[in-house]
């Protein structure tokens, strides 16, 4: 007779475990110790050599049905009509529609719509435009290809948007623009910053590009400034691959930016006399007839997928808010949905006896769980030197306003640095369109590493 072999792995034992119940188990005769050994390795943080909480994989992300979308994708594609044409223009109908402004012009992609944008609310050389520290480097990039000079304002921490309370005190002569940015798909304090610009006769641009439906007292953002931008690029809420938008309910504006991205010829209202040809400086910026068809499709699903953003966004915030060392995101009283391109919470390492980020990041990871740090000091960045280098700013631009270190003096944002370096934590957005337990997935995880933060210092 063949002797049963009783030598469990640990893994083999936690499946049986979680399989036959903790009765069943030990009528196998299982060792006391093992059974302790197994027992706590559920509760010993994954990089310290415990089990996991997730191993299961998460949603792939761009959701892409090939039953529903393969064959309207292969029309447009078979058709032979791929520039610019039907469309792109039903694409642009469709997007207005849905955020409820007048206008869309639908471009290459986020940062080119940005550029384009300020190009047309006549931003250019010698102006300053106030940005948020914190945000993606494309909006600070766009006001500097357009020679603007970027001035960077400091975050509310709890929002992680730009503070309006520190807004007016970068406010000089030479302001002309305020860029609020809906950084994380979580909505800026627009009522505050209009008010602002309003009394400082300032053009307001919104950066939505990771805002796709968030909502400030029931208006889409993008809508609200003078003119807003969004990006259609592959990790976005509705994605293309690369694509973007400028949107406004301003005719003249758009036509303008119309003629732009199409080098400068005459559209709309952008009119000159008969055989005239090439009226503005321009550029090409069109958007292909293939990347339009994605973006109806992906459009399909963005309201739905929007709210299960929210929902499990609510109820993840519920759930880790009590987690010593823990801080989420704060939505302003006026938010009346977020996107949620991603989620966000500060930790807090003196709560977690004094363990750094990165290594937080890590035994998140350990744990199954997709996250990452986020953005590092924009202000900080050798790009910013390198544009005061180039020909066209320096003679655009006094040696004075060209100091680096007087300019790296003035574009302090303390904040910012702070949640860069030390706190920020991001969730992807494609985890929260999972069910209920894989947000308690997420909890588990982070409470057995504060619970276990002891042994992953040691």
């Amino acid at each position: 007779m063949e002797k049963t072999n009783h030598t469990f792995s640990r893994r083999e034992f936690v499946k049986k475990n979680s399989l036959l119940g903790v009765g069943t188990v030990l009528s196998f005769g299982v060792s006391g110790d093992l059974f302790a050994c197994v027992t706590n390795s559920s509760t010993i943080p994954a990089l310290s050599g415990g089990t996991p909480v997730r191993e299961k994989a998460w949603l792939k992300w761009p959701n892409w049905d090939s039953k529903t979308m393969d064959e309207e994708l292969l029309k447009v594609i078979r058709s032979g009509v791929w520039s610019r044409s039907g469309i792109t223009d039903e694409f642009e109908k469709q997007w207005a529609e849905t955020l409820g402004v007048k206008r869309c012009l639908a471009v290459v992609n986020g940062t080119n719509a940005l550029i384009a944008a300020l190009v047309q609310l006549n931003i250019g050389g010698g102006d300053e435009v106030l940005v948020p520290a914190y945000t993606f480097i494309a909006t600070v990039a766009a006001v500097l290809n357009t020679g603007a000079m970027p001035i960077f304002v400091d975050i509310d921490p709890q929002t992680f948007q730009i503070d309006p309370e520190k807004i007016e005190a970068k406010i000089s002569k030479r302001t002309k623009a305020i860029i609020p940015v809906h950084i994380l798909g979580l909505p800026a304090d627009m009522p505050r910053i209009m008010t602002i610009s309003k009394k400082h006769n300032l053009v307001v641009l919104e950066d939505a590009c990771q805002a796709h439906l968030a909502e400030i007292n029931h208006q889409k953002v993008g809508t609200i400034g003078d003119a807003g931008c969004f990006s259609f690029q592959n990790s976005k809420n509705l994605p293309i691959g690369e694509g973007g938008a400028i949107v406004s309910n301003n005719d003249e504006f758009i036509d303008r930016c119309f003629s732009y991205n199409n080098y400068g010829n005459p559209f709309g209202s952008v009119m000159g006399e008969v055989g005239a040809g090439t009226l503005m400086l321009g550029t090409k910026l069109r958007i292909t007839e293939y990347q339009s068809a994605i973006g109806l499709l992906q459009l399909r699903q963005l309201k739905e997928q929007t709210e299960k953003r929210n929902e499990n966004a609510d109820y993840l915030k519920n759930k880790i808010k009590d987690i010593r060392g823990i801080v989420p995101y704060k939505l302003y009283d006026h938010v009346t949905k977020a996107a949620f391109h991603l989620f966000p919470f500060r930790f807090i390492r003196e709560e977690f006896e004094g363990m750094s980020k990165e290594t937080f990041l890590k035994a998140l990871q350990a744990e199954g769980i997709p996250c990452s740090g986020g953005y590092s000091p924009l202000n900080k960045m050798p790009y910013l030197k390198h544009a005061f280098g180039t020909k066209n700013f320096r003679k655009m631009y006094s040696d004075k306003r060209l100091d680096y270190s007087t300019y790296m003096e003035q574009n302090q944002c303390p904040e910012n640095d702070r949640l860069c370096n030390e706190e920020a934590v991001w969730i992807p957005q494609y985890a929260l369109l999972s069910e209920k337990a894989d947000m308690d997935d997420i909890f588990h995880a982070i409470e057995k590493i504060r619970n276990g933060a002891n042994k992953i210092k040691q």
